[in-house]
């Protein structure tokens, strides 16, 4: 109904909505005018932002519904070259999962792959009592900026491959959970084949990655 959007039509920036609720889209022709013509009633899961902003770069905030926002992450990074930044509202647990830095329990797949392309700050905690009704989980804000080097000097597909594989086993060390690389016994003795996934930096996955690409055992 607007409760963002009516603050974001005030700044100097170009807003458009993206609304998949038919009654809710009705709602925001009638009450905000200024919006005409910029209300996308679309999933912006399914949404191909590229046919309805070109190649302009766009920045996305919102109230994210929490049983998808962690998709909306993944669509971010999928689209990053067009999204130089993201701010929004998440459950506080899945927020601060995104911004957890190495060595927290916390600490996982979505962490990793959301710290590789845009630094992330966790902003302040929203209690429940704000809500009306009141849910039953805090919730967090954050923001992603776009690193000024967004590429990464691997393949990013295998990137993506070797973190989740890594932590979907995160109890065990890399020389376990990464068996299915077929890693030669020369790599599987460097040192950081000892260490769990929760220990290892952005920067130390990239190069595992590296070492894993370039392996004779592959």
């Amino acid at each position: 109904m607007g409760v963002l959007t009516q603050f974001l039509l005030k700044k100097s920036f170009d807003t458009h909505v993206i609304e998949i609720d038919r009654e809710s889209v009705i709602y925001l022709e009638e009450n905000f005018p200024s919006l005409q013509g910029k209300i996308l009633p679309a999933d912006f899961l399914k949404l191909a932002l590229s046919d309805h902003f070109k190649e302009e770069p766009i920045a996305i905030i919102g109230n994210f519904p929490y049983n998808i926002s962690t998709q909306i992450v993944f669509k971010t990074l999928e689209n990053r070259e067009q999204i130089p930044e993201l701010a929004g509202m998440f459950q506080k647990e899945v927020a601060q999962r995104i911004a957890a830095p190495p060595g927290s329990k916390t600490y996982g797949i979505i962490s990793v792959l959301a710290q590789a392309f845009y630094d992330i700050e966790y902003l302040f905690t929203v209690p429940p009592s704000v809500f009306n009704p009141p849910p039953k989980v805090d919730s967090g804000v954050i923001r992603f900026i776009r690193k000024e080097d967004y590429s990464l000097p691997v393949d990013e597909a295998l990137f993506f491959r070797v973190v989740k594989t890594a932590f979907n086993q995160r109890r065990k060390t890399l020389r376990n959970s990464l068996k299915s690389f077929n890693l030669s016994d020369k790599l599987r003795e460097d040192v950081i084949f000892a260490e769990r996934p929760e220990q290892l930096s952005v920067a130390q996955f990239i190069e595992l990655t590296q070492a894993i690409s370039t392996d004779s055992g592959n």
